[in-house]
């Protein structure tokens, strides 16, 4: 049985990497709602000169990309197979994302926006920590073929072969994520078919 409705509504989007999150959730936004994405706040927040002065001293001068913005393929590479180093930069990270998605929430909710999208990669895995999930009147699943999510990484992230199942297995198992979800969208035809779905989603969750 589905949450009562408030307004706005709060969908958090769940699913494995590459599996057209950012999409699921810019559609379910749509024109008067607000998305709001981590991966785009960590940017921000890794680009900061404090948090730059600390990855130089961590990691090198390499860690900082020639334009002036910090190089997260090079940050991948050296923390995904150092949990300790990882959890350092999360350290640093983490917190100021957190702050920054419920100062979102706060300005999305005194507008009105009509819906609220988090687009958070570890919704579930940091829940303890960040609190999001209460913040949710609906979980959303996004699903993709395995082949397809790799052939997505390799091609527009410019991944090597395997860093998706590499990153996944730090991450809570794809079969959790789905079975916490009240709501599964399956991303594996055409743009045409994805903004269908979304619109049955919506309509559904406006019923009831």
């Amino acid at each position: 049985m589905s949450p009562p409705l408030r307004h706005p509504i709060v969908f958090g989007v769940l699913g494995g990497i590459a599996s057209g999150k950012s999409r699921v959730a810019r559609l379910l936004a749509g024109e008067g709602g607000v998305v709001l994405a981590a991966d785009d706040l960590a940017q921000a927040a890794l680009d900061s000169p404090t948090v730059q002065a600390l990855l130089r001293q961590e990691f090198g001068a390499s860690a900082v990309a020639p334009d002036g913005r910090t190089d997260r393929k090079v940050l991948s590479e050296r923390i995904f197979g150092d949990p300790a180093a990882r959890r350092r930069l999360e350290g640093w990270i983490h917190p100021v994302v957190r702050e920054r998605i419920f100062a979102g929430l706060a300005e999305a909710r005194e507008q009105r926006a009509e819906r609220i999208v988090l687009d958070v990669p570890l919704l579930l895995e940091n829940a303890a920590q960040h609190e999001l999930v209460r913040e949710c009147d609906h979980l959303v699943f996004v699903g993709a073929p395995a082949a397809e999510r790799e052939r997505r990484a390799v091609a527009e992230r410019s991944w090597r072969p395997g860093e998706v199942a590499r990153r996944e297995a730090t991450q809570l198992p794809l079969h959790e994520k789905r079975r916490r979800a009240d709501i599964v969208i399956e991303n594996d035809g055409t743009l045409e078919e994805l903004e269908a779905k979304i619109h049955d989603v919506l309509e559904a969750v406006y019923r009831t």
